[in-house]
């Protein structure tokens, strides 16, 4: 018998009948067609969502129209608290940097800011100095503040630009509130600090959400992206809530 040569490979004959392909049934609709009709589903039952959609943006147009609603108010909380959504509008770059200024009612250039000058400048809209007010308790009880800057005297400059500061300043002067994570504690006007994720403090102010949600407590604050004015009362650990000046 012969051998066969390497790489040689007998085939196997296949007896019956040639093998075919099963035939694609042809389909009633387009690809195109399917398309369109999810399109038209989509915008059909999405057009109830719309307008709720809408009213979870924060527009300027909504915080003017509450700000002067809050203003009408005769308690000093609803007007800080329409002082701070105009602060909302206004193009602040994060800055906490030291400057030398001005005492009493000293400022840093208007264009500039960080967490406390929000409250700070809201707080000068009703006639409340906090420079000269946390500066006049700190030159008495210095003490008595957080010693966490090296610092020998107050400085007139940026001890009332600290939250840790403000912190206490409020715990001695303001009305002390309760620290729950129930909504219908906070109301307009009120004074929220937090501790953050990295042990750093921040403050803010409470007011009105928009839209559907102007019964729901949003706050207007720095935290490093300018003046926003956002649903974040609960994102972080409260610390300290207050009101000030008491009415």
């Amino acid at each position: 018998m012969a051998r066969r040569k390497p790489g040689f490979y007998s085939t196997i004959e296949y007896i019956g009948p040639r093998p075919t392909k099963p035939k694609k049934r042809p389909m009633i609709f387009g690809g195109w067609v399917i398309v369109a009709i999810a399109i038209g589903l989509g915008f059909w039952f999405g057009r109830p969502l719309v307008p709720l959609l809408n009213a979870d943006q924060a527009s300027v147009e909504q915080a003017e129209a509450i700000s002067s609603s809050l203003e009408q108010s005769a308690g000093t909380a609803p007007r800080l608290a329409a002082a701070a959504l105009r602060r909302s509008l206004q193009d602040i770059a994060y800055d906490p940097a030291y400057y030398r200024i001005a005492y009493p009612m000293g400022d840093i250039p208007p264009g500039k800011g960080a967490a406390a000058d929000v409250i700070i400048r809201s707080l000068r809209v009703i006639g409340v100095d906090l420079q000269a007010d946390l500066h006049e308790d700190i030159s008495a009880n210095f003490r008595h503040y957080p010693q966490l800057w090296n610092a020998m005297s107050p400085d007139k400059n940026i001890d009332h630009r600290r939250v840790a500061n403000l912190q206490r300043f409020f715990e001695r002067n303001a009305e002390v509130l309760s620290t729950t994570r129930d909504a219908a504690d906070y109301q307009p006007g009120d004074i929220v600090i937090w501790s953050l994720s990295n042990a750093d403090k921040h403050i803010g102010i409470v007011v009105p959400g928009p839209g559907e949600h102007m019964s729901a407590p949003w706050i207007v604050h720095n935290i490093g992206a300018g003046v926003k004015w956002e649903n974040t009362l609960f994102d972080y650990k409260i610390e300290g809530h207050f009101r000030y000046p008491k009415d």
